[in-house]
Formats: C-alpha cells, sequence, structure tokens
C-alpha cells in the first residue's frame, strides 16, 4: 500500500501571499477537494469490495465513505493515504471497527501520539497479519464461516438461556474457529453482552432472537446495528410497521439469510468480508 504525504483538503494560503481569496471562496475550494476525494474513493471501494459496493447502490455507498472520512478525521488522519485505508478498514471490519471489542488494536493504534502515517503503517500490518491468522488465503476461511453461518440460522438452538454465554461462544468457535481464537475469551464476551444488551432493547426472545444480534455483531462488526453498510438492519429494526418483537427478529434473520445467500453465489471478487 502507497501512501502519499497529501492532505485532502485545501491547505491555507500563506499570508504574505499578494492575492486575497475570501474565506467563503476557500471554503468552495474544500468542499470541491472532498467532493473529488470521495469521487475517488467511490471507485476504489467498488474495486476493494465490489459486491457489497453494488448491493449498497452509490448513494447509500456515499453514505458510508463521508461517515468513515468524519471518523477519520476525528483520529487526526487527513492525508489520502491512512483515510483511504480507513475506509478500507470499513468493509473489512464494519463501520465501527475503530470501538469494537474485536478488534481493540485498532483503537491503540488509532488513539496513539504517533503521526498519522506511522499509525497507518501499523495498522496495515495488523491488517496483513490478521488476514493471514483469521480470513485465510484468498478469503476461504471467511467464506467458509458465511457458509457454515447460514446452515446455523436454518437449525435450532441448541442451549439455553441458562447457559447463553457457553453456548454462544460455542457456536461462534465452531462457525469461525479461526476468529473466536483471535479475538479469545475476553473479546468474545463482552461481544456476547453487547449482542445480549441490543438484544433486549429490541425485546427479542432470550436465546433465539438474542443469539441473532449476538451472531450478527460476530459477523458484521458490533456496531452493525447502525452500519451505513448494512442499512437493512438497522431498517428492520427501527420498521414501525413491525409490533411483534417475535416477528421483527424472525424478519430480521430472513434478511440475513437472504444477505448470505446472495454473497455466497456470487463469485469471488476482490476483498470481501
Amino acid at each position: 500500500m502507497i501512501y502519499y504525504e497529501e492532505a485532502y483538503y485545501v491547505p491555507m494560503l500563506e499570508t504574505n501571499c499578494m492575492l486575497t481569496i475570501r474565506s467563503q471562496q476557500i471554503t468552495t475550494f474544500e468542499q470541491a477537494a472532498l467532493r473529488k476525494f470521495e469521487d475517488e474513493m467511490v471507485v476504489h471501494s467498488r474495486d476493494f469490495s465490489p459486491k457489497l459496493c453494488e448491493v449498497l447502490g452509490e448513494e447509500q455507498l456515499r453514505v458510508a465513505l463521508r461517515q468513515a472520512m468524519a471518523r477519520a478525521d476525528g483520529y487526526g488522519f487527513t492525508y489520502r493515504g491512512p483515510i483511504r485505508l480507513f475506509i478500507e478498514m470499513m468493509f473489512l471490519f464494519g463501520s465501527k471497527f475503530d470501538t469494537d471489542p474485536q478488534y481493540p488494536w485498532a483503537a491503540k493504534i488509532l488513539l496513539s501520539d504517533e503521526h498519522q502515517m506511522q499509525r497507518a503503517e501499523q495498522l496495515f500490518e495488523k491488517i496483513i497479519y490478521y488476514q493471514e491468522k483469521v480470513s485465510g488465503p484468498g478469503g476461504e476461511n471467511t467464506r467458509r464461516a458465511l457458509r457454515d453461518l447460514l446452515a446455523w440460522t436454518k437449525n435450532p438452538i441448541t442451549f439455553s438461556s441458562s447457559n447463553f454465554e457457553a453456548g454462544m461462544r460455542q457456536e461462534m468457535s465452531h462457525v469461525f474457529p479461526e476468529k473466536a481464537a483471535f479475538i479469545a475469551d475476553e473479546g468474545l464476551t463482552t461481544l456476547i453482552n453487547e449482542g445480549m444488551t441490543e438484544g433486549m432493547k429490541y425485546q427479542f426472545s432470550p436465546v433465539r432472537g438474542e443469539a441473532l444480534i449476538v451472531t450478527l455483531l460476530f459477523a458484521f462488526g458490533h456496531g452493525c446495528t447502525d452500519d451505513p453498510l448494512y442499512p437493512w438492519i438497522a431498517q428492520t429494526l427501527k420498521d414501525e410497521r413491525i409490533i411483534d418483537p417475535a416477528a421483527r427478529a424472525a424478519r430480521l434473520e430472513k434478511k440475513a439469510v437472504t444477505w448470505l445467500e446472495h454473497v455466497l453465489a456470487a463469485p469471488r471478487a476482490g476483498a470481501q468480508r
């Protein structure tokens, strides 16, 4: 990956410049530069994650990109390369990867005092290591996990509310053993508790419904219930036409199955999550 020592914004002109530029003009220049960079990232995103971008459509893709660019800016990422890397991580790990208990290394690096280029290099090295240990060659482990996850959604839950955490931990280790081992017990426990809390917020059943939420967090990132990359999740959870929590959970599960079937039916290309 090549990083560029070029900011996406237009730098302020020196005070001794003979030409006077009004603040409104500077704002216009900055907005034009941002729009150009966003256009470039639309093209890059389609190359990086073609199937997901196809499903999203351009308008929703731009929503996700703007959110990622704003989050990157919050960490002091203003150069093209680091911002592009942040966007790639969004596709790989979910829009809120920077606060996800599955990837604590990301937050640690982002919050360090080092220069943004050094932090970007460290993140890139961690991504490579993660892909080697978890995703596998060509993302084969991830694709196998998605197949196993699809099979899991079609079977009854084999554990009860009394041993929910242990049961979920076992299922996650079965579906995606490489990822579960990489996250380790502390990360899995935090993720399971987040999923249970989220499930209770929507009054989902303490087994099937909550297990569904935990599984979505495990597969798409802990912020997936409000992630512009997966708008179908938030749309289903917030659909006012669905009154019954059980019906809402069933609808969400059906959409998840449809998404998995669609992704698995597509030929492998690019860097799919």
